[in-house]
């Protein structure tokens, strides 16, 4: 098994480390209770960590200030297969980190993993439902906790044919600005080598093969995003603080697929493609601007 940092990378603990007391996300008040990771999402953490490097190898390069490592913290993920929240789970566990993770509701629904999901204390989101603004509160409940918390901003695995990330929703920014918790973007590459798309058979197929070739898995924590001068209670600041979050996991992304700019090296057959969402990247002047649209 192999897992290679890249400098800078901080010391590692061999479990999830959260401060005993800190003030609330917004520093205004004392906590009343920190979250702890229950049982069961310490044991699948573990897991992740041993198993991960069984079908690739993992590369983690951190950024993350460790005066900010004990959260609370949001990280904005991008995503682009089936297999990244695995590799970022392995990844998160190495830099000693239990993230509250937002997913949809529709796993939540199926009987095993909706079970597990909901006593790891992960945080459902319904998408497309009335009741998805739930998540919001349940969010920013889990940072006044102290909890880290893990999203993609862009809603869903990238269908862009490039697999650059997409335009990002603004629910991950909305939770940032209401409870002014660093964000710390995370780029992913590599992921969509290990697992295909769709089709049970194909994946277990494309693990096997993964399991002899070991593709190189990247995962970068960045430095926290700055949305100064933005507000959760002024019109479209959610809209900014979202391109701002994009654009600062698009230019981590970067370096990362150096070799690959344009396509990726593989191409998962079971992927669709579409231009429907636009994608940000940012400029020298850290603003973003749409690079291509509908």
């Amino acid at each position: 098994m192999e897992d290679q940092r890249i400098s800078p990378v901080s010391p590692v603990g061999s479990a999830p480390r959260i401060p005993a007391q800190r003030g609330t996300a917004s520093g205004s008040a004392t906590r009343s209770r920190t979250w702890r990771p229950p049982f069961v999402w310490r044991v699948l953490l573990l897991l992740a960590a041993v198993l991960v490097p069984l079908v690739c190898r993992l590369r983690i390069v951190n950024e993350i200030p460790d005066t900010l490592r004990g959260g609370p913290l949001i990280l904005a993920c991008n995503h682009i297969g089936t297999f990244d929240p695995i590799a970022l789970t392995a990844a998160c566990r190495r830099l000693g980190l239990a993230p509250r993770i937002l997913a949809t509701g529709g796993l939540f629904r199926t009987p095993i993993v909706g079970a597990v999901l909901r006593r790891c204390g992960h945080i459902r989101v319904n998408r497309r439902e009335s009741s998805a603004v739930d998540a919001l509160g349940s969010a920013l409940s889990a940072v006044r906790e102290g909890s880290v918390v893990a999203g993609y901003p862009e809603g869903r695995i990238t269908l862009h044919p490039g697999m650059w990330p997409e335009r990002a929703r603004s629910g991950l920014a909305r939770l940032a600005l209401a409870s002014e918790v660093p964000v710390i973007p995370v780029s992913q590459w590599g992921a969509h080598e290990v697992m295909v798309w769709h089709g049970w058979l194909l994946m277990m197929l494309r693990l096997a093969v993964s399991s002899w070739r070991r593709p190189v898995v990247w995962v970068r924590f960045g430095t926290p995003v700055d949305l100064s001068g933005l507000d959760a209670g002024v019109p479209r600041h959610a809209v900014s603080a979202a391109s701002r979050i994009m654009a600062a996991v698009t230019e981590g992304l970067r370096p990362l697929r150096d070799a690959e700019p344009s396509l990726p090296r593989y191409v998962d057959p079971t992927r669709p493609v579409s231009t429907a969402r636009g994608f940000v990247v940012a400029q020298e002047d850290s603003r973003p601007s749409r690079v291509w649209r509908r």
